[in-house]
């Protein structure tokens, strides 16, 4: 795989990387042949921290890559992990600081509300900075003519190694990213690295890997930075209508105060246990929800709008019923980074895999 990037004379050529980096990827190149992807991974990130390389941040994703697909659909046995209902919070929708997070509490609250919201994951320096690197890759993506060294690393459409069909579907998929106000984070190596090391840092992989019963891999096509506008539409839906029989946590990350003056979400906190009638009534998609239809699943249940603050994540499976919660009278946008991560062993078909 290699990635490519416009010269100013408007030709194609590889990036080089640069001579800090030759190494390290030198020694990872040796680890994968030698089967040991994941040490290539953790070799190189560990590498990145210590001195930003746009080369390694490229290399790292398509290590990842090679270890989603080495994972992807290899059995597994079930998660262990039981629901502790005794460290659900009182209240409809269940909330808790970043320190309060576990497996046996993540559990409790998809069985009983469908999400938990969990407050202060991601510091809110953190968040808010990140903010100004996702604008920084809306930016070079727009641009037609710029520096390729200032712009490198923050838009780079990933051509991995997949089927011609795959690829063709991401192509497409892309547009359709791009058209409703998003980035595939998979074509921004250098944010998509900034993002993972904060889901680390704040033990996501950890409690995922713990849920779902095996280490999980997200799908290019369903990681995406958003910048969300007040005129944005809305559409109730569960991601399941789409993505088929998964093992799925999504992790939204809100980088925006939002919900009132900003683009939020409307949420259903109830336990679906399958994929509600989609296409009925005045529903704008085939796989969303119409409101009527909404409103007979939801019963007694009210809807609710969360406000965000910046670094708050809402954590969710593919059987909850959401929608964006966008009013044209909203003075700001929202950013958010929406990463939905799969057991392998039941990856959506299709779809591309990175390993977290």
């Amino acid at each position: 795989m290699i990635f490519r990037r416009k010269t100013r004379e408007g030709h194609t050529a590889a990036a080089e990387p640069p001579v800090s980096g030759r190494s390290e990827i030198a020694e990872a190149d040796r680890l994968e042949a030698d089967g040991q992807v994941f040490e290539a991974i953790d070799l190189l990130r560990a590498a990145n921290r210590n001195e930003r390389d746009v080369a390694i941040e490229r290399r790292i994703l398509q290590l990842r890559h090679a270890a989603g697909t080495q994972l992807k659909g290899q059995a597994v046995p079930p998660s262990d992990v039981s629901p502790d209902f005794s460290q659900l919070p009182e209240g409809v929708l269940p909330e808790v600081p970043a320190d309060r997070l576990s497996p046996e509490l993540l559990r409790a609250a998809i069985e009983s509300s469908g999400c938990l919201l969990v407050r202060g994951v991601v510091p809110a320096d953190e968040a808010v900075g990140l903010v100004a690197e996702i604008e920084r890759a809306f930016e070079v993506r727009d641009q037609a003519e710029g520096d390729p060294v200032a712009a490198a690393g923050y838009f780079e459409p990933l051509r991995p190694e997949a089927e011609r069909a795959d690829i063709e579907r991401l192509d497409a998929e892309r547009v359709w990213v791009t058209d409703a106000g998003g980035v595939w984070a998979a074509d921004s190596p250098r944010v998509m690295f900034d993002v993972l090391e904060s889901f680390e840092r704040a033990g996501l992989r950890e409690l995922i890997t713990a849920y779902l019963g095996e280490r999980p891999a997200i799908s290019v096509n369903k990681c995406t930075f958003r910048k969300v506008s007040p005129e944005a539409g809305t559409a109730w839906h569960q991601d399941g209508a789409f993505l088929g029989d998964v093992k799925s946590m999504n992790v939204w990350l809100s980088l925006s105060h939002c919900g009132d003056t900003a683009p939020g979400m409307d949420i259903i906190p109830k336990r679906f246990t399958e994929i509600v009638p989609t296409g009925t009534d005045d529903a704008i998609f085939d796989w969303s929800v119409s409101d009527a239809q909404t409103d007979r699943s939801r019963g007694e249940v009210p809807i609710l709008r969360p406000i965000f603050e910046p670094g708050d994540v809402l954590l969710f499976d593919d059987l909850f019923l959401h929608r964006t919660a966008a009013e044209k009278t909203m003075p700001n946008d929202r950013y958010a980074v929406e990463s939905w991560f799969f057991g392998p062993s039941a990856f959506p078909e299709g779809y591309v895999p990175l390993v977290f």
